[in-house]
C-alpha cells in the first residue's frame, strides 16, 4: 500500500504538470461522431440517413462522410445538419456538467474549413462550422474546456478506417501539398479560438489524430509538427500574446495594430518562420475573411484591436512512443505549451490476453506514463479509452475495470473517455449502470490495483 501512494505521489510530481488554462486534472469525454461521423457509432440513424453498413471493408459502401456526400450530392448538407443539430445539444451540456466532465474533446475533419476542400475530386458535408461555434459556446458558458482534435486530416492519416472521413487505402496525408493544408486549418483553428468569444473554452489544439504507427510511412511528419507549433505561435505573436518558453518573438507594425487579418498577412513575410509557414499563414487571412463574414467577426476581425491577455494555446501531439521505426519526437518541436495524446484500447486485442486477470495486471502496471516521461513528452493525457473487453465481463468486473484505468491514467494529466455521447461506449451510461463513479475523481474501490501490482504479464509495461 505504501508503494501505490508513494508511487501516485510521484507521478503527480512529474508527469501531472498543467497549462494556465488546461485543467489540473483532466476529466474528460469524447464528442464522438459529432462533426466526424462514425456510423458504427449510431448504425440506425445512419442507416435512416441514407449509409449504409458494409460487409467487407469501409471502402466498399457508403460508410464516411465523404462516401455519403458523394452518393447524395444535393442533399448531403441538409441531412448533415439535422444530424449536427441533434447529436449534441445544450441538453448533453447540462449533463455532462453535472456528470463532473470538466474537458471534451471534439474530433474535427479538415472539411470544417471548407476552403481548404478541393471540390473536383473531394465532397464532405458544408455548415458543420456553425454548429462547431454553437457547441463550443455552449461548453463556455457552462465551465467546460475543449481541446480542437484535428481527427481527419486532408488525404486521410490511415488507411480504412471511418473516422478518417474518407475509407481508403490510398493515404496522401504525408505529402507536402497536405501538410500545407493542415498547416492552413491550424492558423485558422487558432485564429478563432482567440478572437471568436463562442471559442473560449478551447485550450488546446491536437495536431493530428492517430497516424500510421509505423514512422516509416509517414515521411517528414517531423518537419510538419514542427511547422504546426509554429503556425500556433504565429498567430499569437501576432496576437501579442506572451508564448511561455518560446525563443520566437515578433514585433506588429502600428499600421495594422487594429485589423488582425492584415497583421497576420504581415506577419507572414516574418523571416524567423520557415516558409512553409509563412505560406500557411499567408492562406489562412482570405479564409478568415470570409468566415468573419459569415459568422459577424468583421469588427473582432477587422477593425478593433486586436491584443489580448488570454494564454496561450497548448499544442496537443499524439506521443513519440505510439509509432515505431525511429519516429520523430514531437518534443523536440515544442515552443510554447505543449502537451501528449496517447489512445490504449485492449478491446482490439494485442495489449492483454483476453481475461479479467490479465486485463488488470496489465493496467495496474502500466509504464505508458513514465515511458513518455522519460523522452520529454509530459504532460500526458490519455484522449481515448474505453470499458469494452475481448471477453463477457460481468458487472463487477467492469466496475473495477472502470477503477483501474481511472488509476492508471490519473497518474498523468487526465483521461478523455472514448465517445461519451454514442449510443454505444457511453460514458453515461456508464454511470447509469454504476460502473463509474459519478464524481469523477473517485473510485469505487481506490485499493483495486493492489493484489496486481508487480506481476507482469502480456503487456503490462507497454
Amino acid at each position: 500500500m505504501r508503494h501505490i501512494l508513494a508511487g501516485l505521489v510521484l507521478s503527480s510530481t512529474l508527469f501531472a504538470c498543467a497549462w494556465a488554462e488546461q485543467p489540473p486534472q483532466i476529466y474528460g469525454v469524447n464528442l464522438g461522431s459529432w462533426l466526424v461521423l462514425e456510423p458504427w457509432m449510431l448504425p440506425q440513424e445512419w442507416l435512416d440517413m441514407g449509409g449504409q453498413s458494409c460487409t467487407e471493408s469501409c471502402w466498399t459502401c457508403i460508410s464516411t462522410e465523404s462516401s455519403f456526400a458523394k452518393a447524395y450530392p444535393d442533399t448531403v448538407d441538409t441531412k448533415f445538419a439535422q444530424h449536427w443539430d441533434t447529436w449534441f445539444t445544450q441538453g448533453d451540456v447540462n449533463t455532462l456538467k453535472a456528470a463532473g466532465i470538466n474537458t471534451v474533446r471534439v474530433p474535427l475533419g479538415y472539411w470544417i474549413v471548407e476552403a481548404l476542400v478541393d471540390r473536383s475530386h473531394e465532397s464532405y458535408p458544408r455548415g458543420g462550422l456553425n454548429y462547431l461555434r454553437r457547441g463550443l459556446g455552449w461548453l463556455k458558458d457552462a465551465g467546460i474546456q475543449a481541446i480542437l482534435d484535428h481527427h481527419a486530416a486532408p488525404g486521410v492519416q490511415s488507411p480504412d478506417q471511418m473516422w478518417t472521413g474518407n475509407c481508403t487505402t490510398d493515404v496522401q496525408f504525408y505529402t507536402p501539398y497536405n501538410y500545407h493544408r493542415a498547416l492552413v486549418w491550424t492558423a485558422v483553428m487558432t485564429t478563432l479560438s482567440h478572437l471568436d468569444p463562442n471559442f473560449g473554452s478551447v485550450f488546446a489544439i491536437e495536431a493530428a489524430n492517430e497516424p500510421i504507427m509505423d514512422a516509416a510511412l509517414t515521411p517528414n511528419y517531423g518537419t510538419f509538427q514542427k511547422n504546426f507549433v509554429q503556425v500556433m505561435r504565429a498567430v499569437e505573436l501576432t496576437l501579442g500574446i506572451s508564448v511561455p518558453s518560446s525563443s520566437l518573438s515578433l514585433s506588429v507594425p502600428a499600421s495594422v495594430s487594429n485589423n488582425f487579418t492584415a497583421a497576420l498577412n504581415a506577419t507572414s513575410s516574418a523571416t524567423i518562420f520557415s516558409a512553409e509557414v509563412q505560406a500557411a499563414l499567408l492562406e489562412a487571412v482570405p479564409i478568415l475573411l470570409d468566415i468573419a463574414a459569415g459568422c459577424g467577426l468583421q469588427t473582432i476581425f477587422e477593425a478593433s484591436p486586436f491584443k489580448r491577455s488570454r494564454d496561450s494555446l497548448v499544442a496537443n501531439f499524439i506521443d513519440v512512443n505510439w509509432q515505431y521505426d525511429n519516429p520523430s519526437n514531437p518534443a523536440d518541436v515544442a515552443n510554447g505549451p505543449q502537451a501528449y495524446d496517447n489512445h490504449l484500447y485492449y478491446s482490439f486485442g494485442g495489449v492483454a490476453a483476453a481475461d479479467p486477470k490479465s486485463y488488470m495486471t496489465s493496467i495496474c502496471n502500466l509504464r505508458r506514463i513514465q515511458a513518455d516521461a522519460a523522452v520529454g513528452d509530459s504532460p500526458l493525457w490519455f484522449g481515448e479509452w474505453g470499458l469494452s473487453t475481448q471477453f463477457n465481463a460481468t458487472d463487477e468486473f467492469l466496475s473495477e475495470w472502470a477503477d483501474a484505468q481511472k488509476l492508471a491514467y490519473s497518474k498523468g494529466a487526465g483521461w478523455i473517455v472514448r465517445n461519451a455521447l454514442a449510443r454505444q461506449w457511453s460514458y453515461l451510461e456508464g454511470l447509469k449502470l454504476g460502473f463509474l463513479t459519478q464524481d469523477p475523481a473517485a473510485f469505487h474501490d481506490p485499493n483495486v490495483c493492489v493484489p496486481y501490482m508487480n506481476s507482469i504479464t502480456d503487456g503490462a509495461s507497454s
